[in-house]
């Protein structure tokens, strides 16, 4: 293949903006510092993106009364976790992206997949680009038994690859990793800002245009982000990214992006042996272990999606031998836990001034919504004051700058899935309590300020 002449060009990691000279902001996201140099072709770079955006001649727009849809446009997995994330199954021709840590479960979980679609009698193509078909083989045997309907390749030429996809016609196809592959149409290295946006286009024409539906594994920094520009994500239909520490048993798979069902729901996985296990009850496993008659373990609630978890918040308050205190936060946000403390300091008077708090999310989850607010005062509270608070009450609730408690959504399925769990009383906001007047089996209670939430800790 003729080579036109090699041109150095600068790419934004987080945009993909193109400029001939380094800069130190994007001018198209504003970032600092993002720009990447990179050595391509200047004739093939344009020809493929060119062959990426022609069609075949025979599109023609059609109305809103002409398109047909139906619920059996999505086809489960066979995985009830991942439904849930994916919006109630996977969608003809579209495109997923799924990220993790390395060893976290991306390809075990994805191969699991493959081989409950493959049983429905439906053909899947399992791309690998960094793993021999022996590797392969080897996972797929601590798995189970597979069918002859997967199919498995080790490419990483994308002309390849798309002559084997439109000659097999798969119904699903995974490739494992986009990092791997390149674009002989791109002189860039492969993982490169250029390599990974090109060879997602090809990806996203062969499933628009074939209605393959495209799993593509993603290696991320060490910020938590895909490698590669952040364009990529906006070319995908879905974002997955798996979550939890990989020396654990336990594993979180949240959507950020869905344009087929609600963004951050999550499902719960489990470690095994035999590959990933779904966890049916998310929020009784990250209750389990809780401690008893200990000062600083309160239970909330969180919305996660459409699904209420319930989450132990653990506080350690204790006297500082150093001249600034230590305050340090696990699976929340660091300076929510601040801006609480200074609430307490400021509108409860209690002067913590001198003392390191330590606030931990059992589970390894995290959690940034403000229902938690509540939850970490009062654990805060409990420690402090050396305080055991009834482990029959769960808290939820957002506090504002001024000590007041407002009011969160979905109040009605956060009581209703403590109750479910158990639990006999529920301390919430008083807006939201007067809509559940009507609840029986749990005791609820409104709190308008904080020094209404601290009171009731004796």
């Amino acid at each position: 293949m003729a080579k036109g002449k090699l041109v150095n060009i600068f790419y934004c990691q987080n945009c993909g903006h193109e400029s001939t000279k380094w800069m130190g902001q994007c001018p198209g996201c504003r970032e600092w510092n993002t720009f990447v140099e990179e050595t391509v072709s200047q004739t093939s770079a344009k020809a493929g993106r060119k062959a990426n955006a022609m069609g075949d001649g025979s599109s023609k727009p059609a109305t809103l009364a002409e398109i047909e849809t139906t619920d059996e446009d999505k086809m489960h997995t066979g995985i009830g976790e991942l439904d849930r994330v994916l919006g109630g199954g996977i969608v003809a021709g579209s495109l997923t992206l799924v990220g993790g840590d390395p060893g976290i479960g991306k390809s075990t979980l994805l191969l699991q997949t493959c081989r409950n679609i493959a049983s429905m009698g439906k053909k899947v193509l399992y791309i690998s680009g960094e793993e021999s078909l022996k590797q392969i083989k080897l996972r797929a045997n601590r798995i189970g038994q597979f069918t002859d309907d997967l199919l498995l390749l080790c490419e990483t030429n994308l002309e390849i690859i798309e002559e084997v996809i439109r000659r097999e016609n798969p119904v699903v196809v995974v490739i494992d990793s986009i990092q791997t592959m390149y674009n002989e149409n791109v002189s860039a290295a492969p993982g490169s800002v250029s390599q990974v946006r090109e060879s997602t286009g090809v990806l996203l024409q062969l499933a628009k245009g074939m209605g393959v539906s495209i799993f593509i594994v993603g290696h991320v920094t060490k910020e938590g982000t895909v490698a590669g520009p952040r364009v990529l994500e906006h070319m995908v239909d879905t974002v997955l990214y798996f979550e939890g520490d990989r020396h654990a048993s336990y594993r979180i798979l949240r959507g950020v992006k869905n344009r087929f069902g609600s963004t951050n729901e999550i499902g719960v996985f489990e470690m095994r042996e035999e590959g990933l296990v779904e966890v049916a009850n998310p929020s009784e496993y990250m209750l389990s272990g809780r401690p008893d008659n200990a000062s600083g373990s309160v239970v909330s609630c969180s919305m996660e999606g459409t699904r209420p978890l319930l989450i132990e918040i653990q506080a350690l308050v204790c006297r500082s031998n150093f001249g600034i205190p230590r305050r340090q936060a696990i699976g929340t946000d660091f300076n929510r836990v601040n801006l609480l403390m200074a609430v307490l300091e400021k509108r409860i008077g209690l002067q913590m001034g001198d003392c390191d708090a330590y606030v931990n999310i059992t589970g390894g989850i995290r959690i940034a919504e403000p229902a938690i607010d509540l939850g970490i005062l009062m654990a805060v509270v409990s420690s402090f004051r050396n305080r055991t608070i009834d482990p029959g009450t769960i808290v939820f609730g957002e506090v504002g700058l001024s000590g007041e408690v407002r009011a969160v959504s979905q109040a009605s399925q956060r009581v209703a899935e403590a109750q479910k769990l158990g639990f006999t009383t529920c301390i919430l906001p008083y807006v939201s309590a007067q809509n559940l007047k009507d609840v029986k089996g749990i005791k609820v209670i409104g709190v308008k300020t904080v020094q209404d939430v601290v009171d009731l800790i004796k």
